[in-house]
């Protein structure tokens, strides 16, 4: 016997308008799942009040209460979140939940736009592939002398479907609406992954390790921006098989999904957890875990690792600095990949929307993956156009970006 398919995912809308949704997950459990979960909400641009987490290690019931926006899909929400659960199966009609799941590499595609450079275009296209479910895994944009912007986009599709000419006629018909008159040509077409993977190398490792170096980043801008007042702590003294982590930190975007992604790629499980958002951005998380041998974490070696690691990603979930090239202004973000791949979601979606807000132009954007230190991140360079009057500051290019990430008014 097992859960109906249905039942996997609940998604309950509250009576009073001003309480927030509740989605419960009730499903065959796995070491990631709070963090693929997580990420999904990440995605949609949900915010999370509050979490529960149960688990025995093999069957796992997780209650998120959330608040969304108009603009929610909230059935697509639950077809996105049930893809992630344990895969589906039939026995006797009945739909079950097993625990193993085999996932295909995603087909890339690569979009070629050529139009009429205007102020806030790149963030317009980024919006439009969001709202498709288009992933943007690689980017190249640059502006001609004539004013004309050739973009090219590496992306892959959350459906699965951009291969068919329909879900193509359906992407290139949303562009074309947005962009109207502005837009010269539009066409997609089938790529390679080594395609993607060989397309640029724009940011050399030994650049991109002198950048992010802590104590370049503090010699080019004293007011380094992190997130503030994060505590850490382990106790292995309340539980005889778990060891409790409890962490203390102001609240931002995606929170839980970096702390979900870290316990994932150190393949920790959790058998219970809480998280509580309290007043003026305060939150506290305590989370029950043990290793993937099902012990409790008693080596100091490791402990003190999980613990620099968790400490370094709360306070600093992204990097963002704004450095000079010689006559250029380049903005630099850089967000820490998962082991399995997966890179933080919407991340040029909001780095577009704060540089619109702003009104600073962009001339050239890349997305690369680079090794720094021992770890893979996701970069993202943005070359600004500083014509026509260009006056915003450095520190408030900075300041706008990040607080966009992390979702700070």
């Amino acid at each position: 016997m097992g859960i109906l398919q249905d039942d996997v995912v609940i998604i309950r809308h509250p009576e009073r308008e001003q309480d927030p949704i509740v989605i419960t997950v009730n499903c065959p459990d796995k070491t990631g799942l709070g963090c693929d979960l997580c990420r999904l909400i990440m995605f949609f641009g949900l915010t999370i009040l509050r979490v529960d987490v149960s688990t025995d290690g093999k069957w796992c019931y997780i209650v998120f209460w959330v608040v969304g926006n108009e603009k929610t899909r909230w059935n697509l929400l639950k077809k996105r979140l049930m893809a992630v659960c344990p895969c589906c199966s039939s026995a006797s009609g009945i739909s079950y939940y097993r625990s193993e799941q085999t996932l295909k590499p995603s087909d890339f595609f690569l979009l070629k736009l050529c139009c009429d450079d205007r102020h806030g275009l790149l963030h317009d296209v980024t919006l439009v592939l969001c709202e498709l479910e288009l992933s943007i895994k690689k980017v190249k944009v640059s502006t001609t002398p004539e004013g004309r912007v050739v973009d090219l986009f590496f992306i892959t599709d959350t459906r699965e479907q951009l291969h068919t000419e329909k879900r193509q006629e359906e992407t290139l018909k949303r562009l074309k609406d947005t962009l109207g008159a502005d837009i010269f040509s539009c066409e997609i077409e089938s790529v390679g992954p080594e395609v993607v993977t060989c397309s640029s190398s724009f940011l050399p490792p030994s650049i991109a390790e002198e950048t992010w170096k802590p104590e370049v980043i503090e010699r080019c801008n004293k007011d380094v921006i992190v997130c503030e007042n994060v505590s850490v702590a382990f106790d292995n003294s309340l539980s005889p098989g778990h060891t409790l982590v409890q962490i203390a930190c102001e609240d931002h975007k995606g929170l839980l999904y970096d702390i979900m992604r870290t316990l994932k790629d150190y393949n920790i499980q959790i058998s219970y957890g809480r998280f509580t958002k309290k007043q003026r951005r305060n939150c506290e998380v305590d989370l029950f875990i043990m290793q993937a041998d099902g012990k409790k974490i008693v080596d100091p070696n490791k402990q003190k690792a999980l613990l620099s690691r968790l400490q370094s990603e709360l306070t600093r979930p992204v990097r963002v600095a704004v450095v000079s090239r010689g006559p250029d202004t380049e903005l630099l973000v850089a967000n820490p990949v998962e082991i399995c791949g997966k890179g933080r979601p919407l991340v040029f979606h909001d780095i577009t929307l704060a540089l619109k807000m702003l009104k600073t132009g962009i001339f050239s954007a890349e997305i690369g993956r680079h090794m720094i230190g021992d770890r893979e991140f996701e970069v993202y360079k943005v070359l600004l156009d500083e014509g026509n009057g260009f006056s915003v500051t450095k520190k408030k290019i900075e300041e706008a970006v990040w607080k966009m990430l992390m979702g700070w008014d």
